[in-house]
């Protein structure tokens, strides 16, 4: 085992580490989620490795792996594992890169197996019951019919949605200009529904929730502030569970409003390549999630409905 530098303790170490794991972080633009995401697990992990008297320098692989098996046997998911290694992997970079450390020992470590589930996608005629049960006639009702037809009109994300201000929205283009991941900008089309309900939104309802505090933003609570992402899902559960011939077994969220907008854009014809550039996907891989959706819809309707299936 390799031993701290004389006068420096085991813990102070660790807290140099995490400290320029921030720094490199914030010099690199990390959002304050991610920043936060990757303290609590570098944390979580200083912890295990002081318990059990190891330094920085100290860590291999195997000690790695020690630490992974533990989070698994103590009930860890392994995407949640896949998500701490990957925190880790950032530390000990950085200690690399400040000349810490001669390699990193969290790159010989393989990331648990993720199980293959598949994203949760409403049938069309459960989305239009969604939708219209939102009677729109008060003004959180029509925020909320105007907020659920663009996210499922355009696959926005949830992030996507609460960060628009009403100048996104482009009536005569028929589009809205959506801040995305990493801040990339993109155009995506919307439908008249939705931009009926968001011009029905805007003139009827928005007036009355603004304050002066509101600036330009699109979606707003009843106190005149931005809408977060909670509130968003939270709104969207409410009037799921009133929905008739919705189904809230597999979790109607503001993501699977996405993933149903992809998956029908699939079944009618629409391309892969088109889909990853309204969904804002960085990779195709991505977007072929979509693919095992519609070769397990195909499957099932097979093994239903032919004579010797």
């Amino acid at each position: 085992m390799t031993t701290q530098p004389s006068g420096e303790t085991v813990a102070d170490g660790w807290r140099r580490a995490l400290l320029l794991q921030e720094q490199d972080l914030r010099r690199r633009g990390a959002a304050e989620k991610t920043r936060h995401a990757y303290a609590v697990d570098g944390g979580q992990f200083v912890r295990w490795a002081t318990g059990h008297g190891l330094t920085p320098a100290a860590i291999t692989p195997r000690a790695l792996r020690r630490y992974a098996a533990g989070l698994t046997a103590d009930g860890q998911a392994p995407t949640t594992v896949a998500r701490k290694l990957a925190s880790l992997r950032s530390l000990f970079r950085t200690l690399v890169e400040h000349g810490e450390l001669q390699q990193n020992p969290a790159d010989l470590l393989s990331a648990p197996r993720k199980g293959s589930r598949l994203p949760y996608v409403l049938k069309p005629s459960e989305v239009a019951a969604l939708l219209d049960r939102i009677p729109a006639d008060t003004a959180l009702s029509l925020r909320d019919r105007a907020l659920f037809e663009l996210a499922y009109a355009s696959g926005l994300r949830a992030e996507e949605l609460v960060t628009l201000d009403v100048a996104s929205i482009e009536f005569d283009g028929e589009r809205v200009r959506v801040e995305g991941k990493g801040s990339k900008t993109r155009i995506v089309p919307t439908g008249e529904p939705a931009l009926a309900a968001i011009a029905r939104y805007i003139e009827k309802a928005r007036p009355a929730l603004a304050t002066p505090e509101s600036d330009g933003a699109l979606f707003l609570s009843k106190s005149g502030r931005r809408l977060s992402t909670s509130d968003v899902r939270r709104r969207l559960r409410v009037w799921a569970r009133q929905a008739a011939g919705v189904s809230t077994a597999g979790g109607v969220s503001p993501h699977a409003l996405r993933h149903s907008f992809a998956t029908h854009l699939l079944d009618n014809g629409a391309d892969l390549r088109s889909i990853q550039e309204l969904l804002g996907h960085a990779s195709i891989s991505t977007t072929q999630v979509y693919t095992r959706v519609e070769s397990a819809r195909l499957r099932s309707a097979y093994a239903n409905s032919h004579p010797r299936a």
